[in-house]
């Protein structure tokens, strides 16, 4: 079950191509494997722009491949919670908002924002490719403690992907989280790094609860994008 649990997390995590659907469920049950999907995307972004010889190009070229290599799924769902917490009214508008296919100023606006900051970052890494490694494997981490811990809202894909979750499923994903402290990288740099992974989506989950009500899986999939460009900056500032 191990080896569909991790071929089912690669198909809903990437758009490579790995051949027939695995058995979702498998996956479901072991949401504590996020990180690895971390650490196959950041290691194929990071192994390509490892070779590029100006940050300006490598940071564009890591975004564009960690954006691409997701299917931009995510980046969706930073784009949907602009919408939602930019909506003025009742929960119910922020809801609707946030749930609407179309994308308004907030959307816009988030894209934009943590879009730059990461950029930002990843232009002043001294060693990008180990940035962006860093920085996908803490993202996807953050994902892993929005299931667990963001109770849904509504009936759907975190409301099924929560309720197979346990407790301690965040503690196991730091465990794959650890072997970036082997990189040669400063380690309190990497220790702010997970601790800014694990303490972001926490955030979010506690401020989506006030505005929505609970989560939903456009703010797991902006608790990624959040976070990854979270790390970025605090690498630099570390």
């Amino acid at each position: 079950m191990f080896p569909a649990s991790v071929k089912a997390l690669f198909q809903w995590t990437t758009v490579l191509p790995l051949g027939a659907p695995a058995d979702f469920e498998a996956f479901a049950k072991r949401s504590y494997l996020y990180p690895l999907a971390g650490w196959l995307i950041g290691g194929i972004v990071g192994a390509v722009i490892f070779f590029v010889p100006y940050n300006g190009l490598a940071a564009a070229f890591a975004l564009a491949g960690v954006l691409l290599l997701s299917g931009c799924n995510h980046f969706d769902g930073l784009i949907d919670l602009g919408d939602g917490m930019m909506a003025h009214g009742s929960r119910e508008k922020r809801i609707a908002a946030l749930t609407d296919r179309n994308v308004g100023a907030g959307g816009v606006a988030f894209g934009l924002i943590f879009s730059l900051i990461a950029f930002a970052g990843l232009l002043s890494a001294s060693v990008p490719a180990f940035a962006i490694l860093i920085a996908e494997v803490g993202a996807k981490l953050a994902m892993s403690v929005v299931t667990t811990f963001g109770s849904p809202f509504r009936e759907g894909i975190q409301s099924y992907m929560h309720a197979r979750s346990r407790k301690y499923f965040p503690f196991l994903s730091v465990l794959l989280f650890l072997p970036l402290f082997f990189l040669p990288v400063n380690t309190v740099a990497v220790s702010v790094a997970m601790v800014l992974a694990v303490v972001t989506p926490l955030a979010l989950v506690a401020l989506s609860s006030r505005l929505f009500g609970g989560v939903n899986g456009d703010v797991a999939g902006a608790a990624n994008e959040i976070t990854r460009a979270v790390i970025l900056a605090a690498l630099i500032l570390a």
